[in-house]
């Protein structure tokens, strides 16, 4: 996976990473997240890889799972919210690989011992029925392609250190793409909409836990309109040569803020007109 060459722009720099390097923090990342031990930040041991190394080494780490027999799901988007961009301190979202046994079922119980630190964010996801491919793709080319937009909550986790014991450091967003952009889990249910029957932009959500309403929010918290995001991911894909698969599940990003989850605790996410999913952490 290499990055594109349009210039300086965070999210299109140049690698600098060894291949053998990309290889080796693919592999501990898949080792951190089966001994659901975190390790060391990346960006704490090399300081210098930007964001194409991140990409190329979370492409490593999915393609280890899907030689294993796993399939993708689908796909997500991370740091839509121009709050969460400014203290990662880019300019645009992130992306991640959604696999089949991400998915867990509303209602049910979802096991704390398949995480390390896991965290709850309300979003919208779209379900496709045709394929999207960039460039060029726009927000009327993803709502063409959209068979139904429905609720959703996606579960994220951090097989890498958030603060670093040597320096003190925070993990940086390369640390967080090359983690797969801390996807772990998603659940859909409610009532699935299709996309012009709904004003997405006030899509809203109350996220409880235990009874306790923790985070409210607006999908137009998500670059003014989710779709913008499937816009955005699909030209991003276009220059590896990949593109957006019929019957694929992509997560539009969070307009919430991360609630912790732990062992016992009880979620709901209730978005109104458009139904709720509930489901408890064991």
């Amino acid at each position: 996976m290499t990055s594109p060459k349009r210039g300086a722009r965070p999210g299109q720099s140049q690698p600098t990473l060894d291949p053998a390097v990309v290889t080796d923090l693919a592999r501990e990342l898949d080792a951190a997240e089966q001994e659901r031990k975190p390790i060391r930040q990346f960006t704490a041991r090399y300081p210098d890889m930007t964001i194409a190394d991140g990409y190329r080494i979370s492409k490593q780490w999915v393609d280890l799972k899907l030689a294993r027999g796993r399939t993708v799901h689908g796909h997500k988007i991370g740091l839509t919210s121009r709050a969460m961009q400014q203290v990662a301190g880019i300019t645009e979202p992130d992306y991640g690989t959604l696999l089949d046994d991400m998915v867990f079922e509303q209602g049910g119980d979802i096991p704390c011992d398949r995480f390390i630190a896991p965290k709850v964010e309300v979003e919208l996801a779209f379900v496709l029925a045709r394929r999207i491919e960039g460039p060029n793709v726009t927000v009327f080319d993803v709502l063409r392609a959209t068979e139904y937009v429905i609720p959703s909550v996606e579960i994220i986790d951090s097989r890498t250190t958030v603060v670093d014991a040597e320096t003190g450091a925070r993990r940086k967003v390369q640390d967080t793409i090359s983690d797969n952009a801390a996807n772990a889990g998603i659940i859909v249910g409610g009532l699935p909409m299709r996309p012009d029957k709904v004003d997405m932009r006030w899509i809203g959500a109350m996220l409880s836990r235990n009874a306790v309403v923790e985070e409210t929010g607006i999908a137009a918290g998500v670059l003014n309109n989710p779709a913008n995001g499937i816009a955005w991911l699909a030209n991003r894909l276009a220059p590896w040569g990949q593109a957006l698969e019929p019957g694929e599940v992509v997560l539009g990003g969070s307009f919430t803020r991360p609630v912790e989850a732990r062992p016992g605790d009880v979620f709901n996410a209730d978005f109104g007109p458009m139904g709720a999913i509930g489901f408890r952490f064991v």
